[in-house]
């Protein structure tokens, strides 16, 4: 059979596509956020709790949907990636990446040889179908899209490199490490943090590349989008909740009445 990466041709056809941020850790958020409708998920194993078996768990619940889903590693190791891609993901997005050999290196991680190094043992992976995907070891490498995260002002100086890297599918621009590392920590948002960020998603287009970000301001999404991102994410799930709730508690709950002090209501 083919190689068949639907989020992949997306990007290649320049297609935008709309994401939501997974950071709940638990599958079934992750299913309720599929029947949403974005184009693509991102799991979060960098700043979420999410470990091997969390990550499985998410990719097998969000599977029967539209949506695409997206991993992103804790760092890029290539042990962890080959764990990552043998449970089924084919989508990575691996942070701070700072440099072209350090890309050529992820590259390299997400192919097996003699293209790269990634170790084969696919037979008896959810990847493979647990080998009913007899074809699998030929279609494998041209699966996996790799997205690398480009956020810190090394980054955005050596991009250009970064971006010529074959085998690079796309690179997402972290808004809030790259103002950080400008000195603009916490506001992400600075005019000079938002310039370094056009400038940068110019260099990535111009490249041939997908230029990515996620931002839960609107009109920012729109206007990345409207520069020619081809994947942003536009929210993340568990700040959704968050937010909601404190709205619907503040809408109920006079400012002065603490939460210790009011009667218990009824349990329902």
């Amino acid at each position: 059979m083919p190689a068949h990466n639907p989020f992949k041709s997306a990007l290649a056809a320049r297609q935008a596509q709309v994401g939501l941020w997974l950071s709940m850790a638990d599958p079934y958020m992750a299913e309720v956020s599929a029947t949403a409708g974005f184009d693509w998920l991102l799991i979060d194993g960098e700043h979420a709790p999410n470990d091997l078996r969390s990550t499985l768990a998410a990719l097998q619940s969000v599977a029967p949907y539209r949506s695409q889903p997206v991993v992103r590693v804790v760092a890029g190791e290539t042990a962890r990636i080959k764990q990552l891609l043998d449970i089924g993901a084919k989508n990575l997005l691996v942070p701070m990446v700072d440099t072209a050999e350090q890309a050529r290196a992820l590259v390299a991680a997400t192919r097996y040889p003699p293209e790269g190094v990634r170790g084969v043992g696919s037979a008896v992976g959810r990847a493979s179908r647990w080998s009913e995907r007899a074809d699998y070891l030929d279609i494998a490498d041209d699966e996996v899209c790799l997205l690398v995260q480009a956020e810190t002002a090394t980054a955005l100086a050596n991009l250009e490199a970064i971006c010529a890297v074959p085998g690079v599918d796309g690179v997402f621009i972290g808004p809030a490490d790259l103002a950080a590392s400008m000195g603009y920590r916490g506001r992400p948002g600075s005019p000079e943090v938002q310039a370094a960020i056009e400038r940068a998603m110019r260099v990535i287009i111009d490249s041939g590349k997908a230029a990515g970000t996620l931002t839960s301001d609107p009109a920012l999404a729109r206007r990345y989008l409207d520069l020619g991102c081809t994947f942003v994410a536009t929210g993340v799930d568990v700040l959704l909740y968050a937010n909601s709730a404190r709205r619907l508690a503040a809408s109920f709950l006079s400012a002065d009445t603490e939460p210790a002090t009011r009667p218990a209501s009824a349990a329902y």
